[in-house]
């Protein structure tokens, strides 16, 4: 969990401190898991064919790999952007 985010909220009583990080940790999970079937269904959708075999043929397969790397790739500049505007839009609250 990001510490960060609970940085300002030290005023809080002990007991909902800790239910807080609890549910921000549950969101953390959901949206992770959500990241995940969100690739498999879509490299899937895009790189199976058929179900003719048990494995993966080695077009489909360099399909997935294609497909999982631009997922994440794209995963890691959408955060890296939003963290930035998060930056930026924190600023104006230190002053």
């Amino acid at each position: 969990m990001d510490k960060t985010v609970l940085g300002d909220l030290d005023s809080l009583p002990e007991d909902d401190r800790l239910r807080l990080s609890a549910i921000i940790d549950q969101l953390q999970t959901r949206d992770s898991l959500r990241l995940y079937n969100s690739l498999v269904e879509r490299c899937f959708t895009d790189c199976v064919d058929s179900f003719w075999r048990k494995a993966l043929g080695k077009e489909e397969e360099r399909c997935v790999v294609h497909c999982a790397q631009k997922f994440l790739r794209v995963s890691a500049l959408v955060g890296m952007r939003l963290a930035e505007l998060n930056d930026g839009a924190a600023l104006p609250l230190q002053d």
